[in-house]
Order: C-alpha cells, then sequence, then structure tokens
C-alpha cells in the first residue's frame, strides 16, 4: 500500500512508464498483416530460388508442384516473376 506522496509519484511514473512499453506493442500489432500475400522476405526468396533452380534444370511446372514445396498458383506466379527478370535482363539471385 502507497503511504507517502513519493511513493504514490514514483508508481505513476512506473505504470506511465508501463503504459508507453503496452502502447508501442499494441501499435506492432495494429499495424501487422495477416492476410495476402507475403513481401519478398527471406522464406519467399529461398522459395523462389528453389523454384529456379528446378525450372533451370528443364523440369516442367508440374514436375515441380508434384514435389509437394509450392503450390500449383504459386509455382505460375514465380514462372511470371522469374520471366519478368529475365526479360528485364536482371540477374536471376540463386542464395541458399
Amino acid at each position: 500500500m502507497i503511504q507517502t506522496l513519493e511513493e504514490a509519484l514514483k508508481k505513476i511514473n512506473e505504470l506511465e512508464q508501463k503504459n508507453k512499453q503496452l502502447e508501442a506493442e499494441l501499435e506492432k500489432y495494429k499495424n501487422r498483416a495477416y492476410a495476402g500475400r507475403k513481401k519478398h522476405d527471406s522464406a519467399w526468396m529461398q522459395s523462389y530460388n528453389a523454384f529456379v533452380v528446378q525450372y533451370e534444370k528443364g523440369k516442367t511446372i508440374m514436375e515441380i508442384v508434384e514435389q509437394g514445396e509450392i503450390s500449383r498458383r504459386t509455382a505460375y506466379r514465380y514462372k511470371a516473376y522469374y520471366e519478368k527478370l529475365k526479360e528485364k535482363g536482371m540477374a536471376v539471385d540463386k542464395q541458399d
């Protein structure tokens, strides 16, 4: 139990700090995207690069899809992205 003014002010300061921390955490969750396609993050690049390796070896889209790593729709999206980069003359990234 708070007995003095100093203790009350100290407690108020602690609560204000905690409130700021919680507001920042809440803002992070408010700005979070829960649906839709993901951005080109490291997991996306890893999956895309694995597709490119198989595709450049001459495998068909269906052969790649049958491996079970990606869906047919994703494979066609990757192919379109690959063809777009190739058309622009950009190097295809093959990082692991």
